[in-house]
């Protein structure tokens, strides 16, 4: 492996890079594979019983990840599809660590995953805020919005909104957030050890483009960000122009009608045990954070947290406008009411709405915001998707059956690996199952999504979008 001269000449003066151990580390051809679980679907302690690959150890910032000892076919795994964990980078893990210890995780909080897709930091974030806090994961490429919806989806949180906006689209959204999660699109030095590929497409020119791109995302998302709330700006860069240097322009750039810096740069407690490099930038000391594969278990990463400091009239401004645009939703007859509510658990929890055919179910707390945000934003998903109610009965989505709010009396038939397998590949299954109508398939008691029992029949209503390929 060929490492660009150009990036190891930039690197010489950054604390922590040691060229000789940097080089050393790339060429040698390792792999570290890492996952996160699911803790509402996979009891951590229970990891080792249930998966059907070995573990090696945790992540030490993170209260779900593991290591792998190999790089399995997670494609054959049904728990993968069951969303009973996600296949995840360990350094990034490190965004769960700098979230709770500069944020209250009690309070609802609203939070924007702005760069989401495919969706690890959101599926992370989402196992660590409170039921009545929101999501909101938008991904600015609409070619890249499905697998995160997937992902969310699989993962089966109720309290996720999925939008696909540029960042621009957020300032409408004044003051709206309390945390704000940019990991933004970088020139990828981080990931040279993990996908070779990537450096014929590094070069100089394509990180000055990035470090500008980077300041545009920024300068857009920030008036959105409330007073007193945080942002954790990251990249898998190792370049000083999209670490260092932005955080330089981030403190310089903002600034209060009295001159104040509006960024106020957070400092995070580390374990000498992590070996995470702290540096600082050049012009005005903001604390950044460097991930070196070699030094830690995993890839190349840099992560810093900022507190704004300024206060703004936001709230009373978006009341404002949703006083004079509200848009009413949909809802649902008692009739049709009581057709959902037994497919849910703590059903009077949830506010329902009908968008086209199908059934929406979010929590309570959040009918405000979702009037809000869709005023403003495309949004791509909401809540759990339950199904379309057709003469009298439910037709029953697949969003639901994986869910974290699908009630446990519903009809569940488990089955065996091949089994899982052939139903994941959309194709025909052959099995005994007491049940007739819609029943949910389960694999080592996750459920993997619906069947419906007819007679002797049974019909396979796996996504076609989401089918395994792989034989």
């Amino acid at each position: 492996m060929e490492l660009p001269l150009a990036l190891l000449q930039s690197l010489q003066n950054v604390k922590g890079f040691n060229e000789e151990a940097f080089i050393q580390v790339h060429q040698s051809g390792q792999q570290i594979t890492s996952i996160r679980l699911n803790p509402v679907k996979f009891i951590p302690q229970l990891a080792e019983q249930n998966l059907k690959f070995k573990t090696e150890g945790h992540v030490l910032w993170s209260s779900n990840g593991c290591y792998l000892s190999e790089r399995p076919s997670f494609t054959l795994d049904p728990l993968f599809h069951a969303g009973a964990y996600y296949v995840q980078e360990a350094s990034s893990m490190f965004l769960e660590e700098a979230i709770k210890q500069k944020v209250d995780l009690t309070k609802p909080l609203k939070i924007l995953d702005l760069c989401a897709a495919p969706g690890g930091k959101s599926t992370l974030i989402q196992s660590i805020i409170s039921k009545e806090s929101l999501l909101v994961s938008n991904e600015v490429i609409k070619t890249r919005v499905n697998i995160l919806t997937e992902n969310i989806s699989k993962w089966g949180a109720s309290n996720v909104i999925v939008t696909n906006n540029d960042p621009k689209d957020f300032e409408k959204l004044k003051n709206y957030f309390d945390v704000i999660v940019v990991d933004a699109p970088c020139s990828g030095s981080g990931l040279f050890r993990k996908d070779p590929n990537a450096i014929n497409e590094w070069s100089e020119a394509n990180v000055a483009l990035c470090a500008q791109r980077q300041q545009r995302i920024l300068a857009n998302i920030l008036p959105s960000l409330k007073a007193g709330g945080c942002l954790f700006y990251s990249t898998c860069s190792y370049s000083p122009q999209e670490d260092e240097d932005i955080l330089d322009w981030l403190m310089q750039e903002f600034y209060t009608d009295d001159k104040i810096p509006t960024m106020e740069s957070l400092r995070f407690t580390l374990d000498d045990d992590w070996s995470i490099v702290e540096t600082v930038s050049e012009k005005t000391n903001a604390y950044g954070y460097r991930f070196y594969p070699g030094k830690i278990k995993g890839e190349g990463f840099f992560i810093a947290g900022f507190k704004k400091m300024d206060a703004e009239d936001g709230d009373k401004q978006t009341a404002h406008r949703n006083k004079k645009n509200k848009k009413t939703f949909e809802k649902l007859s008692n009739a049709e009411l009581q057709i959902v509510q037994p497919y849910l658990i703590h059903a009077n929890d949830f506010f329902f709405i009908k968008q086209n055919e199908d059934v929406l179910a979010l929590p309570a707390s959040l009918e405000r915001d979702l009037e809000t945000i869709q005023q403003v934003l495309y949004i791509k998903k909401a809540g759990v998707k339950l199904g379309a109610i057709i003469r009298n009965e439910l037709v029953p989505a697949h969003e639901l059956a994986v869910s974290n709010i699908i009630n446990a009396n519903v009809n569940r038939c488990e089955v065996d690996l091949e089994n899982a397998l052939q139903y994941l590949r959309k194709q025909e299954i052959k099995i005994e199952c007491p049940y007739n109508g819609w029943v949910i398939l389960t694999y080592k008691n996750l459920p993997l999504g619906w069947i419906k029992v007819i007679g002797n029949r049974i019909n396979n209503y796996y996504p076609s979008a989401w089918r395994i390929l792989n034989k």
